[in-house]
């Protein structure tokens, strides 16, 4: 490997997020999305030149950013992009809530998978908006979203359909029949769709492909907003640098006008880190996929063979959804920070029955809160 992803990077006490929780206490932190890796040097080199130009003055995405964001999905998806389809953000949760207020009135509603990440659901209800909530099943071992089921909940008023592809949590990578039948379904109730593709890089499975939503035909250009940025990719959200593609120029209008006055512009650093990130980040990508293939592989292999734990592949993403539901407790999640182990609870993302862990560490941690899980459940069970 160029590149050492077995060097553990200490991040007690760096202001960040994801350890700052368990400060002082004897827990592994595997809850939040974000890597323990550092990020591509190309982007740390980046960054210090332009600290070290000394201005910080306001920015804006550069034809560089531009260009080579185009390039990449005309080179990875076969999607022909167009510059004035993008609109950045500093982040991609503002979004999710910009879609549902600028696409959506008052009087009609959304739809979004469940369980699913938190965000999807908090933007409807902050928006005061109704939510139909669009189950996502179990089917030959891969957590598929359940149109089926959906339909009749559907009261007519919703316009807005809500997607996340790859599936967070579950890791799913959507195939193409059932992105058209997603496709299909929004037709036929005249649907807007907001699609998540944040993990698009993140894909485990080998041979798998990730297909844009918006790449399938006109009509899903037409309907559709794209989420997409290199944040989870590369380790950089702390920066915040988000992309909308959004064809139609009547729902481009509408995010725009939405966000003004409230949604501020990207960082300039967010700029450089993203724009180094997707120049020159894809080898050190293809690496850390190896390394977050193994440890995926490890976990696998490990919680299926913990005593009232269950886990379906993960086809994408560095989160594994872990069914404790064989477990004769009532709160997992507790459960396991109570033995050492900090993981996100199922019940933020619909299903409370659930945990889900993040494998984006050193191989050592992740081992450890591995074997902290087992000796819980084991210990448990034993006094049953």
């Amino acid at each position: 490997m160029a590149f050492n992803f077995d060097q553990y990077v200490e991040r007690r006490h760096t202001d960040s997020d994801k350890w700052h929780k368990y400060e002082g206490k004897e827990i592994l932190p595997l809850w939040v999305a974000d890597s323990d890796f550092k990020s591509p040097p190309a982007v740390i080199e980046a960054l210090q030149a332009r600290v070290a130009q000394g201005v910080f003055g306001y920015g804006y995405p550069s034809p560089e950013l531009i260009d080579i964001f185009i390039q990449r999905m005309k080179q990875r998806y076969n999607w022909e992009v167009q510059p004035e389809w993008l609109v950045f953000l500093p982040g991609l949760v503002c979004g999710l809530n910009l879609s549902v207020r600028a696409l959506t009135t008052p009087e009609q509603g959304t739809i979004a998978p469940h369980p699913i990440y938190p965000p999807f659901m908090k933007s409807a209800r902050l928006a005061n908006r109704t939510q139909v909530s669009a189950p996502v099943k179990l089917q030959n071992k891969r957590w598929v979203l359940d149109l089926d089921a959906t339909e009749p909940q559907l009261s007519g008023h919703e316009k807005l359909l809500l997607l996340c592809n790859p599936q967070n949590p579950g890791g799913t990578v959507y195939r193409r029949e059932e992105l058209l039948a997603q496709l299909d379904f929004a037709q036929r109730h005249n649907l807007v769709v907001c699609s998540d593709e944040i993990h698009c890089d993140l894909l485990l499975e080998q041979g798998l492909e990730h297909i844009p939503f918006a790449s399938l035909s006109e009509d899903a250009a037409q309907r559709s907003v794209t989420l997409m940025a290199p944040s989870k990719t590369f380790n950089i959200a702390g920066l915040g640098a988000s992309i909308a593609i959004i064809p139609n120029a009547t729902l481009r209008h509408r995010f725009i006008e939405a966000r003004m006055g409230i949604v501020p512009s990207v960082d300039i650093l967010a700029y450089v880190a993203a724009t180094a990130a997707y120049k020159d980040g894809d080898v050190w990508l293809a690496e850390q996929l190896d390394y977050l293939r193994a440890n995926r592989d490890l976990v696998m292999e490990k919680i299926n063979a913990i005593p009232g734990l269950k886990l379906m592949p993960v086809e994408a993403t560095y989160m594994a959804w872990i069914d404790a539901s064989a477990l004769p407790i009532t709160n997992p999640h507790a459960f396991f920070e109570e033995a050492g182990v900090g993981l996100s609870p199922g019940s933020d993302f619909g299903n409370p029955h659930f945990v889900r862990l993040n494998f984006a560490c050193h191989r050592s941690v992740l081992e450890q809160a591995l074997e902290r899980m087992k000796k819980a459940a084991v210990d448990l069970l034993a006094t049953e």
